[in-house]
């Protein structure tokens, strides 16, 4: 009886709030649980499946594709971000949050349940599908239901969503993966299962809390938008994880950088036609806001994801982490960021501005990599912490503002493309950043055989019976391969003799510094941008209340 009252007295809310387009603290925080449920489970799927990757692959026999299980999850999750954020404004996001659940724990199940890699990568495109809804979905209903003014100081909470998961997901992804069978079910198998459970609380909080008010818009649904900006962005996605492989300059990449130039061409000239139904109306990138929030967000993406990338391979084979380890390891940069968003959040709500921010967070950024590029074989593990949390401390100011300068400077009926194109284009520059820093960071290292060569003759040299040792036979038929053979498979760092080991670990710290040095410039070039953002005055009225308040001005007009 006390269930059915408190869902009676939740619809009666709901319907006050929908007349009047304003939601009290209580509700508020209610939708907001709903939502991080979702991305808690988008977010630490993909920790998870990372530390288990090679476990999976070696099992499944695929460990030569095992590439191919990434890409499809990102194509899917990339291009149907634009898409979930239109449909979003066209139809209402509630339906579309819980089909976007629904789709993510089914695929997840069948995902649990592959018997070769190329089902799992079928299996994980189905993933990307939902994923590609989870966090612009929930970053828009947030727009709907909190005014800018007011918005930053929730977006701590999401920023602890993040923070848990990529310390959980390592450490949950290692237990799995290290298990042979947990209740009858292949350990790694789990790693999938895992979203089930985590699935069903999401669709519970989310049917049972996310109601918020909505009316059906009129509108063309832009199909042709849909299919060129699928062909543009797919081939170059392609590319930008195959690329390495292919090389950069092969036969089958420049089929890809053709497609996909072509699809880009084909998107705009379908935009501007489509004018205000448009998958990403033009009209947005008149808003000098937006247009250099977006800007900063591709590069930043660029830098961010790039250099990101480097750390965890840093702590897995130059202090010879594991994943788990490495997940731990990762912390201080979890709390710089959680600390540094939580106290920006509350500066932005108490004084109205968020220019400082961008402008801040680009710099700590630049900074820490910056530091970062001084790396040496050497360092402790505290010096590389004192990086990371500086890394941390610019990501937590900087990637809140830029979702809250996006949301700020389109009009109500425009935040779900502004909030799914800002996405959009961050998780673009943040492949395209991961593509290329990891091809100069073993590019690099490829370079440095000689160097790995040398080191290792002169401990051989030094003393010879490590030679003889079983431990070190990989050694004994490396050949002129000594620069990518970690690239490979760095497992075997973990068993070979120090003396051995030693400069290969050296070899790598050193390539990672160009990886480091390179970001530092890229953000830095974000920094610059900041300096010429025009800032908007935040709007102290929800979406949700702008577009009730319109339509009851709209109303009244016509009556009259």
């Amino acid at each position: 009886m006390c269930l059915l009252l408190s869902r009676e007295a939740r619809k009666a809310a709901a319907a006050e709030s929908a007349r009047t387009g304003v939601m009290t603290h209580r509700q508020i925080l209610m939708v907001l649980f709903g939502l991080m449920s979702g991305m808690f489970l988008s977010s630490l799927d993909q920790s998870i499946v990372g530390s288990a990757m090679r476990t999976i692959a070696d099992d499944l026999k695929g460990l030569d594709i095992q590439a191919w299980v990434t890409t499809a999850y990102l194509i899917t999750s990339t291009i149907t971000t634009p898409i979930y954020g239109k449909l979003g404004d066209l139809f209402g996001r509630r339906r579309l949050f819980i089909f976007a659940i629904s789709v993510f724990v089914v695929a997840s199940v069948g995902a649990s349940f592959s018997t070769s890699m190329y089902e799992l990568a079928a299996w994980r495109a189905l993933q990307g599908v939902g994923a590609g809804g989870l966090f612009t979905l929930a970053l828009t209903v947030m727009a709907d239901i909190v005014p800018p003014r007011e918005r930053a100081r929730y977006m701590g909470m999401f920023m602890a969503v993040f923070g848990t998961s990529s310390v959980l997901g390592p450490l949950v992804g290692g237990l799995f993966a290290g298990a042979d069978q947990i209740l009858w079910i292949t350990g790694w198998r789990w790693v999938f299962l895992i979203n089930l459970p985590i699935g069903v609380l999401a669709m519970f909080m989310v049917v049972n809390f996310l109601h918020i008010p909505h009316h059906k818009k009129s509108g063309r649904i832009d199909w042709w938008g849909a299919v060129s900006i699928i062909i543009a962005v797919v081939p170059l996605l392609i590319v930008a994880e195959q690329g390495r492989d292919w090389g950069w300059d092969s036969a089958n990449s420049i089929t890809a950088y053709v497609i996909g130039g072509l699809g880009i061409i084909a998107f705009i000239f379908i935009e501007r036609s489509m004018g205000e139904d448009a998958l990403l109306p033009l009209k947005l990138f008149k808003s000098n806001a937006f247009t250099f929030s977006t800007i900063i967000g591709v590069i930043v993406g660029v830098g961010m994801f790039g250099g990101m990338m480097t750390i965890p391979l840093i702590l897995q084979i130059v202090y010879g982490a594991n994943p788990t380890e490495a997940g731990l390891l990762m912390l201080p940069m979890v709390l710089g960021m959680m600390t540094a968003s939580i106290l920006s959040g509350r500066l932005t709500q108490k004084t109205g501005k968020y220019k400082w921010f961008m402008i801040s967070g680009t710099a700590f950024m630049t900074a820490s990599y910056f530091y970062l590029s001084n790396l040496t074989y050497n360092w402790q593990i505290w010096q590389v912490s004192i990086g990371m949390v500086v890394l941390g401390m610019g990501l937590g100011q900087l990637m809140q503002t830029l979702s809250l300068v996006a949301q700020n400077a389109v009009e109500a009926k425009d935040i779900g493309v502004a909030t799914s194109s800002a996405t959009f284009f961050r998780q673009m520059g943040g492949t395209v950043g991961v593509a290329v820093f990891l091809s100069i960071l073993f590019t690099a290292l490829k370079d440095k055989g000689p160097q790995i060569g040398e080191g290792i003759k002169a401990a051989i040299m030094k003393d010879p019976s490590l030679l003889a040792k079983p431990e070190n036979a990989i050694f004994k038929n490396a050949g002129s391969n000594l620069g990518d053979m970690i690239s490979k498979d760095s497992s075997f760092l973990k068993t070979v003799s120090p003396e051995l080991g030693n400069p290969i670990k050296q070899a790598f710290a050193e390539s990672a510094v160009q990886v480091f040095a390179s970001a530092a410039v890229v953000v830095a070039i974000a920094f610059i941008l900041t300096w010429f953002v025009k800032e908007v005055a935040l709007r102290t009225k929800s979406g949700v209340q702008e577009q009730a308040e319109a339509r009851e001005a709209a109303a009244a007009s016509s009556m009259h």
